[in-house]
């Protein structure tokens, strides 16, 4: 296409990108406040929730002299007494204790952990302290759990674990299970000759094959009838099962707070319809699971961490009641763009206006977004300074993008004068033929160094879209209105990225079986960055070698 062909198109495409930015920023918070009708739950009373009291800032069972004491799990189950009629607890160590004796004062039930690991040590320590507890209080106790996933996380082999728990079943009359996600009950049936009932975990979120929310309840049904027919004449508890109210999305699998309400109430209509014992994860948000899991592994539970109602069981559900903080920072932001832009500016007229406006706009819903992640993912002082200083560069990027965009688009419309010709300046001893490319290539090396983490080591990163976002799209409307034909090639070292950008971002897509709207816009990304290069690289290849500028 030639020069003046493609001129007429190039500023309708740009005015389409910037405009669809802005669109896109006002949905995606006007979504996160819509209200979502879903099924009210039969009743705001759940037969049992796992406890872990470890949900303020720097509490974490890793920590060796960790210690809660009565008097804080005493007031945790007088408030989850009013919700629930059982607690499960994974370990008798740190003051937990005390949970069997305490919330028998309240009326409720425990369903007791011992926590098995690698430590042998450890593991006679804990149980000794159970025995003693089940002796205790036994009046209080519906069932010992020795050991959680112990087989998933390979620290004991079947042998090891089958002499603990027969110990303990020998040692008490307090019915004993082990408790492990539901294929390695099927790898390892001989631990039911061992255990009073069958203890399994069904995460819909988890499975190896990601399972959607909306058919989560239908996916736990058909396990728990499978594992009935693969154990006859063995009880059979659910000892997990739930949904994440933030983190990435897994496939289909979308982490979201309407998500885990809409999990919850179709779980309990299920569970009303049939003789199933169940523990629900959990009560209280656990902030220390963020190491393990990412932002995901802090989000499982029923109360925030700071003991507040995530949700109502009847009603509609929103996602974010903070939404029109979104729209308000884009309004913001698009205020500051024009100011910004009146700076020094060499253009006149209403485009240039508009396309700062718009920028401003988009720039601001997705500062806000990043924003938003930031408040879920970060753990300390550390990765909040890496995540603010990182959405101030966007944003700066963001701006000094959108000044150019706004002088081209308030240009005369003769193509000869939609840009000035290159220019080539040195920069870190390396020739560069545009203002913006120093940047451009900064953000390509970081979005391609994020992206092979992506690749290889996914499973609990987030999709940082909104931080992406301002430079990716910012890149791109600026080269769909380079329309010289004299453009020089690329740096080698641009050009490589370039091609490894839309290689990851192809493989993530992959990876995600393409059920992820979330990749899928992560792949844009990708694409949007490498575009100018891949664009300038095959125009300058295509020049004859005589005529291609110096």
């Amino acid at each position: 296409m030639s020069l003046s062909r493609y001129a007429r198109f190039a500023r309708p495409l740009a005015w389409i990108v910037l405009m669809a930015a802005a669109v896109f920023g006002a949905a995606y918070w006007w979504l996160l406040g819509r209200p979502v009708t879903l099924p009210d739950s039969p009743t705001a009373k759940i037969g049992c929730v796992s406890y872990a009291p470890f949900r303020f800032a720097g509490e974490t069972p890793f920590d060796p002299n960790a210690f809660i004491s009565p008097q804080r799990i005493e007031e945790d189950l007088k408030a989850l007494s009013t919700r629930f009629d059982c607690v499960r607890t994974y370990s008798m160590g740190q003051g937990l204790g005390a949970v069997p004796d305490i919330a028998g004062r309240y009326g409720m039930k425990v369903l007791m952990g011992i926590w098995l690991g690698r430590d042998p040590i450890a593991n006679e320590r804990e149980i000794a302290l159970g025995i003693a507890a089940a002796k205790r209080d036994r009046n209080t106790l519906r069932g010992i759990i020795v050991g959680n996933e112990v087989l998933l996380r390979n620290e004991l082999s079947e042998k090891a674990l089958a002499a603990d728990i027969a110990r303990v079943n020998e040692a008490t009359d307090v019915p004993v299970t082990y408790a492990d996600v539901w294929e390695f009950w099927q790898a390892h049936p001989a631990l039911a000759k061992v255990t009073d009932y069958i203890t399994i975990h069904i995460l819909p979120y988890w499975e190896d094959e990601p399972v959607s929310p909306e058919k989560a309840v239908r996916h736990v049904a058909d396990v728990y009838q499978r594992m009935k027919a693969e154990f006859p004449g063995k009880q059979i508890m659910i000892g997990e099962t739930g949904w994440p109210s933030q983190g990435r999305t897994r496939r289909d699998a979308s982490a979201s707070l309407v998500n885990e309400a809409r999990y919850l109430r179709e779980f309990l209509n299920y569970a009303a319809t049939v003789d199933m014992p169940y523990n629900v994860i959990e009560a209280f948000d656990q902030p220390w699971k963020r190491d393990l899991e990412g932002t995901v592994g802090g989000f499982w539970g029923i109360f925030d961490a700071k003991g507040e109602p995530k949700f109502a069981m009847t009603g509609p559900v929103v996602e974010e009641s903070r939404w029109s903080w979104g729209l308000a920072a884009g309004g913001v932001v698009a205020v500051l763009f024009v100011l910004a832009g009146a700076f020094r500016r060499r253009w006149h007229g209403v485009p240039g206006w508009a396309a700062l406006a718009l920028s401003g706009f988009a720039t601001g819903t997705a500062l806000a977004a990043h924003a938003r992640l930031l408040w879920f993912a970060c753990r300390n002082p550390l990765e909040w300074t890496v995540g603010v200083a990182a959405g101030v560069a966007g944003a700066f990027t963001a701006l000094w993008l959108a000044r150019a965009i706004a002088a081209r688009l308030a240009a005369p419309v003769n193509p000869a004068e939609v840009a000035p010709r290159p220019v080539e300046r040195r920069m870190w001893g390396m020739a560069w033929t545009d203002a913006f490319t120093p940047q451009r290539f900064v953000w390509m090396f970081i979005l391609t160094l994020y992206g092979i983490l992506m690749a290889f080591n996914g499973r609990y990163r987030d999709f940082p879209i909104g931080l992406f976002a301002m430079p990716c799209i910012g890149f791109l409307t600026l080269a769909l209105l380079r329309t010289r034909e004299d453009a020089l090639m690329p740096l080698v070292e641009e050009r490589f990225l370039a091609i490894w950008l839309v290689l990851l971002g192809i493989a993530v897509v992959v990876q995600e079986l393409g059920a992820n709207v979330v990749a899928w816009g992560w792949l844009l990304l990708n694409l949007a960055l490498a575009f100018p290069v891949l664009a300038a690289w095959a125009r300058a290849a295509r020049r004859p070698k005589d005529t291609r500028p110096a």
